[in-house]
């Protein structure tokens, strides 16, 4: 015979660092084609800061969205905050920005795709603009993993 128990009462679940680790999982698994896709760092040569900002607006949309509308299981106000902030929603920008970041480094794209530049404040400038572009793609690979691995 089965003993009945009386639910426990729920608690919020707090984020973990097995939240971060899905998130760079996904992150990384979806940035990595970007990276080393010559037609990225081309469009991000020809892309003006204006731009990059509005790409950039878009990473922190999708995850807003992906994080806290997409998945209705998920009360923002349950969530561990820093200044205001989700810690969740934090370490999910830092891993789409980081991962492509890493990833660019890693396979050393900027001299591999960038070599004609001049100077080094140029390099790092598209360099920025290819990362918001990567980052729009890690940015659902780190936060659909998040949500679909938290259940």
């Amino acid at each position: 015979m089965v003993k009945w128990r009386p639910p426990r009462p729920r608690r919020p679940r707090g984020f973990r660092l097995a939240d971060s680790a899905q998130q760079i999982v996904g992150g990384f698994l979806l940035a990595g084609p970007f990276v080393v896709t010559e037609e990225v760092w081309v469009l991000a040569s020809n892309m003006s800061i204006w731009h990059a900002l509005a790409t950039t607006s878009v990473v922190f949309a999708i995850g807003y969205a992906t994080l806290y509308k997409a998945d209705t299981t998920r009360d923002i106000d349950d969530e561990q905050e820093i200044a205001g902030v989700p810690v969740r929603f934090i370490s999910l920008m830092v891993v789409s920005f980081g991962a492509v970041a890493i990833l660019a480094l890693l396979f050393d794209a900027p001299d591999t795709f960038l070599g004609d530049l001049e100077t080094r404040r140029e390099v790092l400038l598209v360099t920025l603009k290819a990362i918001s572009v990567g980052a729009l793609f890690s940015v659902v690979g780190a936060a659909t993993a998040d949500s679909v691995f938290a259940k």
